[in-house]
């Protein structure tokens, strides 16, 4: 009767390693190549973000969410190989990754965009920008937000969802900028001597261009002030050097002419 038992266990645990074996053996020949398929793809991946001098944690965390999923894929596929049923299990993940993404669907959205942003690069830390309704100097760019340090040194934090939607002026991006600046005089003012002091108190600052060339142009007959517009090109870290500069040397040097600056005038007429 024990003869018979070890028999037939025998006959069982051959048919097992017979039926399983074969799948096992195949199940660790696909973990191993897989394995090694994912590393290539992740060095190719790194060397082309490399390349286009993507942002690092960027490229960390892309490359590590791809081979993330890539074993994922792997792992499934051994289960299938294994005779595991994968249908279930393919359906739990997608639930799974249903509920997550409507749990988290303003911060997928801040993902999202801190990508493209990391990706398209509209600036860069140091950049001087506006957006959003704010304006100041990139401090760090994450992949959910972008930190700006304002001009009184405030730190704003934005959604780099709402960034990457909305519309984003970069102050740093050209070599130049031009200034422009409204100067009123009054209706009793020569606008040729007026045109030469404006041109001269340009021409005399050393910060700004000779090339674009300075111009001074007679921009509007308004109600109380004959108004010229002052356009002088600059370099654009000494944008706000030479506005305040040039602001200045306007009022001082037209006082010295006599040339008025006129306040906001209404005529009023009496009728008897």
């Amino acid at each position: 009767m024990e003869n018979i038992d070890v028999e037939k266990w025998m006959d069982k645990f051959i048919e097992f390693g017979s039926e399983y074996g074969l799948k096992v053996v195949g199940a660790i020949i696909i973990w191993v190549i897989g394995s090694w398929v994912i590393k290539k793809i992740k060095k190719l991946l790194v060397k082309a973000m490399d390349k286009f001098d993507y942002d690092e944690s960027l490229e960390r965390f892309l490359s590590n969410l791809i081979v993330g999923v890539l074993k994922i894929l792997l792992v499934v596929i051994i289960l299938g190989n294994l005779g595991v049923e994968t249908t279930s299990f393919a359906a739990i993940l997608a639930a799974g990754g249903l509920a997550i993404g409507l749990a988290l669907q303003g911060s997928l959205s801040n993902f999202a965009g801190g990508v493209l942003l990391l990706i398209f690069k509209p600036y860069k830390i140091g950049d001087f920008i506006e957006a959003q309704g704010e304006m100041g100097t990139v401090k760090e760019i994450e992949i959910f937000t972008t930190k700006l340090n304002t001009p009184d040194n405030k730190e704003v934090i934005i959604p780099n969802g709402a960034l990457s939607n909305g519309n984003i002026t970069n102050y740093s991006t050209e070599e130049n900028r031009r200034i422009d600046i409204t100067m009123g005089v009054s209706y009793d003012a020569d606008i040729k001597q007026t045109k030469d002091l404006l041109m001269k108190i340009l021409t005399d600052n050393p910060k700004v261009l000779k090339d674009p060339v300075p111009m001074i142009l007679l921009g509007e007959l308004a109600d109380s002030s004959v108004n010229f517009k002052m356009r002088p090109w600059v370099l654009t870290d000494d944008y706000w050097d030479v506005y305040f500069e040039v602001m200045e040397a306007s009022k001082i040097e037209l006082d010295k002419a006599g040339i008025e600056i006129p306040y906001p005038q209404m005529d009023v007429h009496k009728k008897n």
